[in-house]
């Protein structure tokens, strides 16, 4: 889609030049951007230019650049303990796009137009991501991914503020994990998309995304029984209704999943 109104393109080299004027707004890959009508936008501030390594691993923290596309993100070499490396190419195929969005989509476009089916916040909240964000006031802050997206299509993002890089924990990346994806339609968006880790001291997390609003968390010390999950998913009251999935079908499918990966998870590795 053109954007008719837009009337300038800046690109960013320095953090300075990232300080927005009225009517500007940061541009990634810029998908989502040029998907539909952006009322108000007068001017693109491109961050490709700022240049941020896609990937940088610390060893103790893998962390993705905003401006990292979704296509470098799933074609990354595991480290041998990596057991959630398939994590990272589940998640991008949920998004169920042509390899041109593949290579041009960001990981930040993807978690900062916070929509509930968005892939790369499926990943990075099943894997206890952090969000660190260029405050407008010249701060950086960093938030949870699974509490940066406060509702579909909004987040904790102030104007001006921008989405530097999605810090993941190795400790995350270690863990034993289990996928799992529903659509209305084979090709159809994601109606629901429920994530199992079992981390390395047994503890048990399920991260439901797509079919809520927002991405939702249930943590345990161990991996629960199957009437504890029932009952820990029987009290989430934000199933999400639009075309892709009503609450009451986004609630029930969302329990088979859970207990597809509970189940899955239960058995020892071999």
């Amino acid at each position: 889609m053109d954007l008719i109104d837009v009337q300038s393109v800046r690109i960013a080299r320095t953090r300075n030049d990232v300080v927005l004027g009225p009517g500007e707004r940061p541009m990634g890959g810029g998908t989502w951007l040029f998907s539909e009508p952006q009322p108000g936008l007068t001017g693109l501030v491109d961050l490709a230019g700022l240049d941020w390594p896609a990937i940088t691993d610390t060893g103790d923290t893998l962390s993705v650049a905003a401006t990292c596309t979704i296509a470098t993100l799933s074609r990354i070499r595991p480290r041998a303990e990596w057991h959630a490396h398939p994590l990272l190419a589940e998640c991008s195929d949920a998004l169920l796009a042509s390899s041109k969005v593949w290579t041009t989509a960001t990981v930040g476009g993807n978690v900062c137009a916070s929509l509930p089916a968005g892939a790369m916040i499926s990943l990075a909240a099943s894997l206890d991501a952090t969000a660190l964000v260029w405050a407008v006031d010249g701060d950086d802050y960093r938030v949870p991914v699974r509490d940066f997206v406060t509702g579909a299509t909004t987040n904790v993002l102030r104007p001006g503020d921008v989405l530097r890089s999605i810090d993941i924990p190795s400790s995350a990346l270690r863990a034993r994990t289990a996928f799992r994806k529903i659509s209305l339609s084979p090709l159809g968006r994601s109606g629901a998309v429920v994530i199992g880790r079992r981390d390395a001291d047994g503890a048990f997390v399920l991260t439901i995304t797509a079919a809520t609003d927002r991405p939702v968390q249930l943590r345990f010390d161990t991996t629960p029984s199957a009437v504890t999950l029932r009952h820990a998913l029987a009290a989430i009251d934000n199933w999400y209704d639009d075309p892709h999935g009503a609450p009451d079908w986004r609630r029930s499918v969302s329990a088979v999943l859970a207990e597809e990966v509970r189940g899955e998870l239960d058995v020892p590795r071999t």
